[in-house]
């Protein structure tokens, strides 16, 4: 057996419950197998071994009241998988669905993410088991401080600093900022995306969509294409698909698509900015459901469907795909549809949103394939310039972030394209990623010995 093979082996036998880290680990160490040949350095000092096993994991109790007096009990989860380059860095989710094993994955895809951003940042995620959904705003905050008192003593500016993620919004951030901030008498940058008021900074909101948005750009440029006149799917209705339809919008391009866990709303004339603002009032302010954009718009809703559900079923025809909303959501009869109906690029806004299925098909098909750790990116590595804000105790214009972000996806597609050439893969987005991610934590945990 080779090295690559025994660590996947290994992680299957210890973590037999964890299907999504499975998932993930494999994705990642099958591209690696050549390094194995060109680093025999990492193969001696174990490297690969060391790499999928989190430094640090933490499961804790959350005890908090509702509305009604009745104690109720969550689960809290924090893995930080690795700081050879700098803090644990990587959001918190609050979804029922959340578990340890999804905890994992997430991590051990933030080491590379964060990697490819040139920013020092290691890997790690967290979150819960508590849904926010339906919850007062009470509730939700008596949830999150009893999560930060458990919380608070394992994270730190220069030692671990968490982020949102699903179900993990301004309101969430703010009050785990301010329980944190009340504990512990400081203030400092130990959360990002925090309100401007307290030290956020501005394109955080925006960041992941935005750059999902330049990275699909740059894609498309290596065949002389762009967003003007395309027709775009975007699943989702957070904050990352809002501001990538926002960004395909600014960009020329059409998006035709939203969805939540509950309804998938198809719209053929195009969702504008007017309409993009809607959205962004019902879900981040009203909280309500997508069903409310097909009632007031008088378009196409599809109640227990997503978005790539939709497409496959009634052949919609769209040039470029945006998944945005959460892992596996595209699976290989989604993707053989997207290629049928004339799809040239697909972009993840999300972690691991097509199975390996999906997305063995996209690159048969010759169809530009950007990984979620290397396109949406743009999340973290605002999150990381606002904790150099943070440091530098200053506030970077508008402009001047946006800038950055731009840089940086860039950046991460050049270091994508030169790595998977490098290594005999032209055009391979997903071995230059993970390449150039792995490499760059791997020389820093060699430099540092046994530890």
């Amino acid at each position: 057996m080779s090295v690559i093979s025994d660590v996947l082996a290994k992680v299957k036998q210890l973590d037999p419950d964890q299907p999504e880290f499975h998932q993930a680990v494999a994705e990642v160490m099958e591209t690696l197998e050549p390094t194995t040949k060109r680093h025999p350095e990492f193969v001696k000092a174990n490297i690969y071994e060391r790499i999928v096993e989190p430094e640090r994991t933490m499961l804790f109790r959350v005890p908090w009241v509702d509305d009604k007096g009745n104690v109720r009990v969550n689960r809290g989860f924090r893995v930080q998988f690795n700081n050879a380059i700098g803090p644990f860095k990587g959001g918190l989710r609050f979804h029922p669905s959340v578990n340890l094993g999804i905890i994992k994955f997430l991590g051990f895809e933030q080491i590379f993410k964060n990697s490819l951003t040139t920013l020092p940042m290691g890997g790690g995620k967290g979150g819960s088991d508590f849904d926010p959904k339906g919850k007062s705003d009470g509730e939700v905050m008596r949830f999150c401080q009893a999560f930060m008192r458990e919380l608070f003593r394992h994270v730190g500016a220069e030692t671990d600093v968490p982020a949102g993620d699903i179900g993990v919004g301004g309101r969430e951030i703010g009050y785990l900022f301010g329980y944190y901030k009340k504990i512990r008498n400081e203030h400092t940058g130990v959360l990002t995306g925090k309100a401007l008021e307290y030290g956020g900074s501005l394109v955080r909101p925006e960041a992941t969509g935005y750059g999902t948005t330049y990275f699909a750009a740059e894609m498309l440029a290596t065949r002389g294409l762009d967003f003007k006149g395309k027709t775009v799917a975007i699943s989702g209705a957070g904050n990352v698909a809002q501001y990538a339809v926002e960004k395909v919008n600014q960009l020329g391009g059409k998006v035709i698509s939203l969805c939540d866990s509950s309804a998938t709303i198809i719209d053929e004339s195009g969702i504008d900015q007017n309409k993009c603002d809607f959205v962004m009032e019902l879900k981040n302010v009203k909280r309500g459901r997508i069903k409310e954009y097909a009632d007031k718009y008088n378009t196409c809703c599809v109640e227990g469907s997503n978005v790539w559900d939709v497409i496959r079923d009634q052949g919609i025809k769209v040039d470029i795909a945006l998944p945005c909303a959460t892992q596996n959501e595209l699976d290989a009869s989604h993707a053989a549809a997207l290629v049928k109906n004339g799809c040239v690029c697909v972009a993840e806004g999300a972690n691991m949103p097509s199975t390996p299925d999906a997305v063995k098909i996209f690159q048969e098909n010759n169809i530009l394939y950007g990984p979620g750790k290397a396109a949406n990116a743009g999340g973290v590595a605002t999150s990381g310039l606002e904790m150099s804000q943070n440091s530098l105790k200053l506030s970077w214009t508008r402009e001047e972030v946006d800038n950055r972000l731009l840089i940086i996806m860039k950046s991460i597609h050049t270091a994508c394209v030169e790595t998977a050439e490098a290594y005999g893969r032209k055009g391979d987005y997903v071995t230059g990623a993970n390449i150039a991610g792995f490499t760059k934590v791997a020389r820093a945990m060699l430099a540092y010995g046994v530890v």
